[in-house]
C-alpha cells in the first residue's frame, strides 16, 4: 500500500511542473479537520525527538478544537504518546502509526494487535543503524521506523533492506519523508479518517485532511470520498488534494481563521 522511494524521487523532480493549488476556503459547512503533525503542524527535524512543543501551536489547536465543537483530530505516523508530547494533549481525538492507533473523542483507546514480525524488523533496523551514523530507529510496537534524514547517503541501502524485509515478513512498506516504515498491515490514514467520520462529533461534517507527505494521500482520498477534500502542505506535486498551503505557518494561520458556515 506504500509508494517506493524511486516514486518519491520522481514526484520531487516533477514538482516544478505542477501548478500550486489554491488555498482552501476559510468558511466551511460544519468542517471536521484531520491534521498531520510533522511538516503540517510542526516543521520537520533531523530526528523525531527534535520536534518539541510550541506554545503558539498549542494555543491555535486548543482554540480551533473548541470553536469547532471538538471536530479536530491529529492523524500522524507518530504514536499517540508522541502526538500528545508535541501537541501538549491539546487535541482529544488522535490517530497514530498510520491508523494503527486511535483515540476516540471520549478518550477510548483502540490499538491494532502488532504483527510478530515487527520485532524482527526493529532488530534488523538496529543492526543497519549500528554501522551508519545518523540513521535512527524508531520502535512503535506496531511498526518499525528507519529514519535517515541525518544520513541521506543511506537512502538506497535503507530502501533495499526494507523491501527485502517486507517481502520476507508480509509487513506493509510505508515510505515517508526521509523515513521508511514497516508496519502491521490493515490500516492507513484513510481508514482513520473514515472511522472518525462515522462517529460523534465528526459524523455529518465536511472532512478536511491536511498533510504534506505521500502517506497522507490515503487521507486526502478518504476525505474526498466522503464529500470533503484534502489540503497539500508544501511544494506542489501530483496529489488527490484539492487545495494547498505553503508551509506550517500558513497552516496555523488558516486554522486560526477557519470558521463554521451556519
Amino acid at each position: 500500500m506504500g509508494t517506493s522511494i524511486s516514486e518519491l524521487d520522481a514526484v520531487s523532480a516533477a514538482a516544478d511542473t505542477v501548478l500550486r493549488l489554491p488555498e482552501p476556503p476559510r468558511r466551511l459547512r460544519r468542517p471536521s479537520l484531520f491534521l498531520d503533525l510533522d511538516g503540517v503542524l510542526a516543521h520537520l527535524a533531523a530526528t523525531p525527538d527534535a520536534v518539541v512543543p510550541d506554545a503558539g501551536r498549542t494555543a491555535v489547536l486548543r482554540a480551533v478544537t473548541e470553536r469547532l465543537g471538538g471536530r479536530v483530530a491529529i492523524i500522524s505516523g507518530r504514536t499517540i504518546a508522541e502526538i500528545d508530547r508535541i501537541a501538549e494533549a491539546s487535541v482529544g481525538s488522535a490517530s497514530g502509526v498510520h491508523g494503527l492507533e486511535r483515540r476516540l473523542a471520549g478518550g477510548e483507546m483502540q490499538r491494532a494487535e502488532p504483527a510478530e514480525a515487527v520485532r524482527d524488523a526493529v532488530a534488523a533496523f538496529e543492526d543497519f543503524a549500528r554501522t551508519r551514523p545518523g540513521v535512527v530507529v524508531e520502535d512503535k510496537a506496531v511498526a518499525a521506523g528507519l529514519h535517515f534524514r541525518g544520513a541521506p547517503d543511506a537512502a538506497s541501502d535503507a530502501e533495499a533492506l526494507t523491501r527485502r524485509l517486507a517481502d520476507q515478513t508480509g509487513l506493509s512498506l510505508q515510505p515517508g519523508n526521509m523515513v521508511i516504515e514497516l508496519k502491521t498491515p490493515g490500516a492507513s490514514k484513510g481508514t482513520a479518517v473514515k472511522s472518525f467520520m462515522a462517529e460523534a462529533p465528526f459524523a455529518g461534517g465536511t472532512p478536511v485532511m491536511l498533510g504534506d507527505d505521500l502517506t497522507d494521500e490515503h487521507g486526502f482520498q478518504a476525505a474526498a470520498d466522503l464529500g470533503g477534500f484534502g489540503v497539500l502542505v508544501g511544494p506542489p506535486r501530483d496529489t488527490a488534494a484539492r487545495y494547498g498551503l505553503h508551509d506550517v505557518e500558513a497552516v496555523l494561520a488558516w486554522l486560526s481563521a477557519v470558521e463554521e458556515d451556519a
